[in-house]
């Protein structure tokens, strides 16, 4: 934009002067008569001669207006497409990022925007979970995003505030370098104590330092890539079965954690009063206690209490009742 900027700035004064020149040295008149008839000119206004014209003087503006207007007309359209194309949509793009950022509240922050950090964010929309990205390097995307962009370096307090850190829900950090990553670990500690915060892990010894900064949960791609690697030769059947229930867009089937409410009307009951499975179909494989106690395989006897998380595994609409029901008043 500047280049051309440069371009048709320096083609319009190069018009001016060789117009105020030739009809300074072909009609004899001053520099002021002579700029003001190229203005005119060019502007395509249409005013009377400043003075008469000799036969030479008309020759010289006929090729004046030929090239001369096509100049003006080249430098307008830059003009213009600089001002609503460039600067106007700028101006208009970051208020809106602004408003969006202020308005957001309980979301996600990713920080990285690799293949990794796409999976995620395409994860976290499926399920209509708000979050926004931190990313380093400019990113092409689709015209009809929404998804609020801030692009920078992850690691600074200021662009993490910029985000939402105080506001937010939680923080993945996906960045290249676990330095990195230990780093924005660290600065989103400090700036929200209260923050769920997961990392991911490259090196070997990288996770603990990374639990130890502040990190909730830490993932290794490569140790999880390597069992899921040694499980489907291993135990190809059972592969089969979780990725048929963990895999994104699967109506069918379905594994999903839903949140007992404290009024809920399955507090205090057991899996067979809350008639989980006779009425809705659904099977709870395991339930998480408020303490963070974990019971697998969970019988029809077993008490359901305020607080709970249910893993359970069934079909899309009968887990969204499920959940309806677990946080509905009894």
């Amino acid at each position: 934009m500047r280049k051309k900027a440069i371009i048709s700035i320096s083609l319009v004064i190069a018009v001016l002067l060789t117009g105020t020149m030739g009809y300074c040295v072909i009609e004899g008149w001053t520099i002021f008569d002579s700029l003001y008839m190229t203005v005119i000119t060019l502007a395509t206004i249409g005013y009377q001669e400043v003075r008469p014209l000799s036969y030479t003087g008309r020759a010289f503006t006929i090729v004046l207006i030929f090239f001369g207007v096509g100049v003006v007309a080249y430098a307008i359209n830059n003009g213009i497409r600089a001002v609503f194309e460039g600067e106007f949509q700028k101006a208009l793009g970051r208020r809106k990022l602004e408003k969006k950022l202020k308005n957001l509240k309980n979301h996600f922050i990713v920080c990285g925007y690799g293949r990794m950090g796409q999976i995620i964010c395409r994860e976290l929309k499926a399920h209509n979970v708000p979050f926004v990205v931190i990313e380093k390097e400019l990113q092409e995307i689709d015209a009809d995003e929404e998804t609020p962009f801030l692009y920078g370096d992850a690691t600074k307090d200021e662009l993490l505030k910029k985000a939402g850190i105080e506001r937010a829900r939680g923080l993945i950090s996906v960045l290249s370098t676990d330095a990195q990553n230990l780093f924005v670990v660290l600065s989103a500690r400090e700036l929200n104590p209260n923050l769920l915060i997961v990392a991911r892990a490259g090196e070997e010894g990288s996770e603990q330092k990374l639990l130890r900064a502040g990190a909730d949960r830490v993932v290794s791609p490569y140790h999880i890539g390597g069992l899921r690697i040694a499980h489907t030769v291993l135990k190809p059947a059972v592969v089969d079965f979780l990725e048929f229930a963990t895999k994104s867009g699967n109506f069918e089937l379905q594994m999903e954690e839903i949140v007992v409410g404290e009024d809920s009307a399955f507090a205090n009951k057991t899996i067979h009063e809350a008639g989980i499975g006779r009425e809705l179909g659904v099977i709870v494989v395991a339930i998480k206690r408020k303490d963070g106690e974990m019971k697998f395989n969970p019988v029809h006897n077993t008490r359901i209490k305020p607080g709970d998380t249910l893993i359970a595994i069934g079909e899309t609409e009968k887990l969204k009742t499920l959940e309806t029901l677990a946080q509905s008043p009894s």
